[in-house]
C-alpha cells in the first residue's frame, strides 16, 4: 500500500477515493468510487451555517500552471481534490493572457516578417503580402481555447472537482467559494494549497484601460496595429510584446528606469540583446522614468525625465504599453484567518515543505522566487508527493528561463556578476553562432553561447544563451546543473551534426580553452 492509501485508511477511508468531476460551478460534489459502493468518507462532512461542506483532503486555490498541475498530482496520489478557480476558464495568466496567447503571436508575428523581408535571400520571393491581424488574433484565440478544454478534460479523467469562483480561507481547514454563477459553496480540507499567481504591477499616473494605456493583456489583443508604441519596463514581457507589434509595423521605443535592459540577466547577453533590438528598429531610453500619461485625442501624451531628476520631455503615442513587472495576488483570500501575514512585496512566506502555517501551503508567483510557470509547475509536484509523505527535491539554481524574442535569450543557474559577487572563482567558454554551420545555413547567426564552472572543480554553474531557439537548448544545460555535470561532461557529449546544439558542445569545450571549430 502506498503511503497516502496508508494515510487515508488511518483516516478512516476504506479505499483509495477520488472525486467524480462536476460541471463547472455546480454545488453538489460526485460521489467517489468508494462512497458510492457504501464506505465512508475520508472524513465526515461538517455543518456550517446550515449548511454541509463538502470534504476534500486537497483543495487548491487557483487553476494557473500550479494551482492545476497541484491539482492533477493530488488526485493521482489518491487525495479526493477539489480546485477552485474565479477566472472562468483554467490556465490562469499563462495560458489565458501570458504565456501561450504571446508565443502565438510571436511565431505569427516572425513568420510574417519572414514572408515580407527574410524569404528572398533564400531564392523565395514572395509577393503582395497582407497582415489578416482579425485571423491572427483568432489563432491566437483559438490556441488558447484548445489548451483551456484540454486542462478540464484532464481534471475529468483524474477525477478532480473543478469549482468555478472566488475562494478563500474561511478559518482553518475552510474555503468559502464565491461562486461564478452566484450564491456561495462551503469546502473543508485536511490541506490547502494557494495557487492564485500574480498580476500585473501598476505604474502610479498611467491607469490602464486596455484600449490606449494597455497590460500585456491588453497587448494581446489590439485591433489594429499602432503606428507608436511606447513600452514602459525592459524586462521580458514588454520586449516580448515590443516585437510582435514591432514586426507589424509599429515604431517601438522602450522606457526603462534602469541604466540596462532586462535586469538580473547575464550583463554581455544583456548588451548584446540590446544591440540586436537596435538593429531591429527598437529606440531605447535608459535610465528614464514615466512621470505621466495623458490620453488625446489619438492616443497618449507622456511625460518623461532622467531617472536621477532633470528636465522633463513630452511625446505623443497611440499606445502604452505598462510592462514594469507583476505583483502576487493575495489580496482577499482570508490569510489572516489561518494568522499568515504576507511580506512586503505581498508574498506569502513559506518553509522548505511550501507550508505557511498547519494546514495551508502556497507555491508558484505567491511565494519567493521567479515568476516563471515552470517553476510553479515543479513546485506544484513537490508540494503535493509532501503531502502524501515522499521527499521530492528541487533545485531552485536549475530553473531555467527564457525570454522568446528572436533571437531567444535563455539562462540558467548564476551569471557573471553574482559569481563575482559571491567570490566564487570560475571559467568561462564561450561560442558564436556566426561559426555555427547550422546557424550559417538558416540565415540565424546572432547571438552566442556561454558557459560557466567552477575553475577547480569544473562544476557547470550557469549557461547563458543569445540565439535561434536558445530556450529548447537550454534544457540540455539545466540537466547538467540538475546532475552536477562538468563542462568536460557536457563537452564530451556526443550532439548531432549539424545543429544549432554543437554551440552549447563548442562552449563547454571553450571552458578549457580548447574548442574546435572557433
Amino acid at each position: 500500500m502506498g503511503l497516502a492509501g496508508w494515510f487515508r485508511r488511518l483516516r478512516g477511508g476504506a479505499a483509495a477515493m477520488r472525486t467524480t468531476t462536476v460541471e463547472p460551478g455546480a454545488l453538489a460534489v460526485g460521489a467517489s468510487p468508494a462512497s458510492a459502493a457504501g464506505a465512508p468518507m475520508t472524513a465526515p462532512a461538517t455543518q456550517r451555517e446550515g449548511r454541509m461542506a463538502d470534504r476534500f483532503d486537497v483543495v487548491v486555490i487557483g487553476g494557473g500552471p500550479g494551482g492545476y498541475v497541484a491539482a492533477i498530482k493530488a488526485a493521482q496520489l489518491g487525495f479526493k481534490t477539489a480546485c477552485v478557480e474565479k477566472r472562468g476558464a483554467l490556465g490562469g495568466t499563462c495560458l489565458n493572457v501570458g504565456c501561450i496567447p504571446s508565443k502565438a503571436l510571436l511565431h505569427s508575428s516572425e513568420l510574417y516578417e519572414e514572408a515580407t523581408n527574410g524569404m528572398a535571400a533564400h531564392g523565395v520571393k514572395v509577393q503582395g503580402v497582407e497582415l489578416d491581424l482579425a485571423a491572427m488574433l483568432g489563432h491566437k484565440d483559438k490556441v488558447v481555447e484548445e489548451l483551456t478544454q484540454g486542462i478540464e478534460f484532464l481534471f475529468k479523467k483524474n477525477q478532480v472537482t473543478y469549482v468555478k469562483g472566488h475562494g478563500r480561507l474561511a478559518g482553518a481547514g475552510k474555503v468559502q467559494v464565491e461562486l461564478a454563477q452566484g450564491g456561495t459553496q462551503d469546502l473543508e480540507a485536511t490541506s490547502v494549497v494557494i495557487a492564485t499567481g500574480s498580476e500585473v504591477m501598476p505604474l502610479p499616473g498611467a491607469p490602464i484601460d486596455e484600449e490606449r494605456v494597455v497590460s500585456s493583456t491588453g497587448a494581446l489583443g489590439l485591433q489594429e496595429v499602432p503606428k507608436r508604441l511606447l513600452v514602459v519596463g525592459g524586462g521580458y514581457i514588454g520586449l516580448e510584446m515590443g516585437t510582435v507589434w514591432r514586426r507589424l509595423g509599429a515604431e517601438v521605443t522602450v522606457v526603462e528606469f534602469l541604466d540596462r535592459i532586462t535586469p538580473g540577466m547575464d550583463s554581455e547577453v544583456a548588451k548584446q540583446f540590446e544591440r540586436v533590438l537596435k538593429r531591429q528598429g527598437f529606440t531605447f531610453k535608459l535610465g528614464t522614468k514615466v512621470t505621466g500619461v495623458e490620453r488625446t485625442d489619438g492616443g497618449c501624451r507622456v511625460t518623461t525625465e532622467p531617472a536621477g531628476g532633470g528636465d522633463p520631455e513630452s511625446h505623443d503615442f497611440d499606445v502604452v504599453l505598462v510592462a514594469i513587472g507583476r505583483r502576487p495576488y493575495t489580496d482577499d483570500l482570508g490569510l489572516e484567518t489561518v494568522g499568515v501575514q504576507v511580506d512586503n512585496k505581498g508574498r506569502i512566506p513559506i518553509d522548505d515543505h511550501f507550508k505557511a502555517t498547519d494546514g495551508v501551503y502556497a507555491i508558484g508567483d505567491v511565494v519567493e522566487g521567479p515568476m516563471l510557470a515552470h517553476k510553479a509547475e515543479d513546485e506544484a509536484v513537490a508540494c503535493v508527493e509532501m503531502l502524501a509523505g515522499q521527499k521530492p527535491h528541487l533545485d531552485y539554481d536549475a530553473i531555467p528561463a527564457v525570454i522568446y524574442t528572436a533571437p531567444e535569450i535563455a539562462y540558467v543557474g548564476k551569471n557573471e556578476e553574482q559569481l563575482k559577487e559571491a567570490g566564487v572563482d570560475y571559467k568561462v567558454g564561450k561560442f558564436p553562432f556566426q561559426a555555427n554551420s547550422r546557424a550559417k545555413s538558416v540565415g540565424r547567426t546572432d547571438g552566442f553561447v556561454k558557459v560557466l564552472a567552477d575553475r577547480e572543480t569544473d562544476r557547470v554553474l550557469g549557461c547563458h544563451i543569445i540565439g535561434e531557439d536558445a530556450g529548447t537548448m537550454i534544457s540540455e544545460l539545466a540537466l547538467a546543473l540538475e546532475f552536477g555535470a562538468s563542462s568536460e561532461d557536457v563537452a564530451r557529449t556526443c550532439h548531432p551534426h549539424p545543429t544549432l546544439s554543437e554551440a552549447v558542445k563548442e562552449a563547454a569545450m571553450a571552458v578549457t580553452g580548447k574548442p574546435i571549430h572557433a
